[in-house]
């Protein structure tokens, strides 16, 4: 929080709801003016009312809100950070990589490659800009046991000698680049062991705390800012998962997709209040009725096709080869690439 942004010279915020804000995670003024009076009431103990009033405040005070030009919208979207997939095709199909402030799905069958995406950005976001890396830490929900360290390992030596060795000085592994020595094995693992280090791993063990710690998140990044690698990732594999197999039937159907659409919400305040990328991994399931075309469809509905900014289909072809299809994007063409996965990582074809 900035020093000039003191909760308390907020109408109705007296030192105790101040304390409570903030251990909840709003502890700024941007962050009260986004939230809803239900959600500022409940968290602070306040009434509906002074809630509004809280956070009608804190938008007069942030000056959050009201319309803006469109040469603000370009200029604010120039601090659009763009994370590489360390494949060059899919990095062109993507307009340069992952987008910072955005939701990005990835949805396939079982075996598609969805987890190897979510290790290969943990590992990238921690790279120098000039790799395509945004220099950040990552957040890993884990809701399928999915994370492997061992598979970081692997990834982070899978990159070529020019980028270990800016990445060996960017870590604080050795002080001059030429002490950079990427056929170093002891210098390489403790290089595994600094990005391991900042990549923050949380189990989800069911879909209530899941959306707990998507809040969690929230707070992390938040207080990561002026740190040396500020969290600019944030994975959670798989969105859907615990959703799915606890809300079963029709009957229970409008309370999942409720469920679902506020942890959608949560997941994206944290990448627009932090300049984090967010990306979602999904399930997919079968249509029977389509009789033309692909019948693998990903499960959330319009919902999360709605949120999502970007999604990206995954599907298996040839041996270790995989398609990557851009289905939906604000402003980007439909297209294809092709990457491989390796035992370095994802490679180009």
């Amino acid at each position: 929080m900035a020093a000039t942004e003191n909760l308390e010279d907020l109408p109705g915020v007296g030192p105790a709801t101040a304390e409570k804000l903030e251990e909840n995670g709003f502890d700024s003024y941007q962050g009260i003016a986004v939230a809803s009076p239900g959600e500022l009431s409940n968290t602070a103990d306040v009434g509906e009312s002074s809630a509004a009033d809280i956070i009608q405040a804190a938008r007069e005070a942030a000056d959050i809100g009201g319309f803006e030009s469109g040469a603000a919208v370009l200029e604010r979207r120039e601090q659009i950070g763009k994370l590489t997939w360390g494949v060059d095709e899919v990095d062109d199909l993507l307009g340069g990589g992952v987008e910072t402030q955005s939701i990005t799905e990835v949805y396939g069958e079982f075996g598609a490659g969805k987890s190897q995406v979510t290790h290969q950005l943990a590992v990238n976001v921690q790279l120098p800009s000039e790799h395509g890396g945004l220099e950040g830490s990552a957040i890993f929900v884990d809701s399928e046991d999915t994370f492997r360290p061992e598979r970081i390992d692997q990834m982070v030596k899978g990159h070529d000698d020019e980028v270990l060795r800016d990445a060996l000085v960017l870590h604080g592994v050795v002080e001059d680049e030429e002490d950079a020595d990427p056929t170093d094995e002891a210098l390489l693992d403790d290089l595994v062991e600094a990005m391991l280090d900042n990549i923050h791993v949380a189990k989800a063990f069911n879909s209530n705390h899941q959306i707990l710690l998507a809040e969690k998140a929230k707070e992390l990044a938040s207080e990561s800012q002026d740190d040396e690698f500020p969290v600019r990732l944030l994975c959670v594999d798989s969105l859907t998962a615990h959703f799915r197999a606890e809300y079963v039937g029709r009957g229970e159907l409008a309370e999942r997709q409720q469920k679902l659409n506020k942890h959608l919400h949560d997941l994206m305040r944290v990448g627009d209040l932090n300049n984090t990328a967010v990306v979602v991994t999904n399930q997919v399931a079968s249509n029977p009725d389509s009789f033309f075309g692909d019948p693998t469809q990903p499960i959330g509905g319009n919902i999360l096709g709605h949120t999502s900014t970007f999604r990206i289909y995954l599907r298996k072809s040839k041996g270790n080869k995989r398609i990557v299809k851009l289905v939906d994007a604000p402003n980007l063409p439909d297209g294809e690439g092709v990457m491989r996965v390796e035992e370095g990582g994802l490679m180009d074809e």
